[in-house]
């Protein structure tokens, strides 16, 4: 049995990539993993422990942690099974445009983050190596290589995509949760709700384009479309950036 120390220095995913004997359980990290899904899915992110993890899979919390060490671990082996859920149609298709592979896995990511939308309150999303997540950004800075970016532009581009769609999403979650603890069941019911907060802050009169708005908008609840504008918002930032040939 190898030592503490040199267990602690390989990653978990090459650890889960080494041959492995004949198995002696089915209990394996991505079994440990689907069930931690679920329990995320339907009851929230911290609804998952290794208790109940070991409950659903009829063995004890301590033969669970014979395979995932830990939450940060387990976090991870969460992130890369929802991860897998990042390859739209046709993503490696040769010659694809950049534009439209990465507004694919943009729609992608806010599609798997509102069917997970625990994704939202993990500490750190964005920074999370797993080998899916990975594979999803190895296609978008391909998709971004040979526009004639420096590799330094090519990753900012990438990333601030990236954390426009996080961002985005992460609001969507946090607004329906909030208008479900509070029992709002459409955006009318929500306004009415804020409404005197809203109120006061718009009769001051120091909001007066806000004030517009609210009275001249007609997609305040059309979320796909506010998240699809803000996209190509992004996109063309990275299109000027290409056109120019760089920063």
């Amino acid at each position: 049995m190898p030592k503490k120390d040199e267990t602690e220095s390989v990653s978990l995913w090459e650890r889960l990539e080494r041959p492995a004997a004949a198995p002696r359980t089915t209990l394996t990290p991505r079994r440990i993993a689907e069930v931690a899904v679920g329990i995320a899915d339907r009851e929230g992110f911290a609804a998952v422990t290794m208790r109940k993890i070991a409950a659903e899979l009829g063995v004890a919390p301590m033969a669970a942690y014979r395979h995932v060490d830990g939450k940060d671990e387990l976090w991870s082996l969460m992130v890369d099974q929802v991860s897998a859920e990042l390859e739209p149609p046709g993503a490696d298709a040769a010659g694809a445009d950049w534009r439209e592979t990465l507004r694919a896995h943009a729609r992608c990511t806010r599609e798997s983050m509102l069917r997970h939308p625990w994704l939202a309150q993990l500490p750190a999303p964005l920074f999370a190596l797993t080998p899916h997540r990975m594979a999803a950004a190895e296609r978008q800075l391909a998709a971004l290589d040979g526009l004639g970016l420096d590799v330094d532009t090519m990753m900012a581009a990438f990333r601030a995509v990236s954390a426009y769609v996080h961002g985005a999403v992460q609001a969507e979650v946090s607004l329906r949760a909030y208008m479900r603890e509070r029992g709002w069941e459409n955006g009318d019911e929500t306004r009415r709700g804020l409404a005197p907060q809203m109120s006061y802050l718009l009769g001051t009169g120091r909001y007066p384009t806000y004030l517009r708005y609210t009275r001249g908008a007609a997609r305040k609840d059309d979320a796909a479309w506010t998240f699809e504008t803000g996209l190509e918002c992004v996109l063309d930032g990275v299109a000027g950036l290409v056109e120019r040939g760089g920063a």
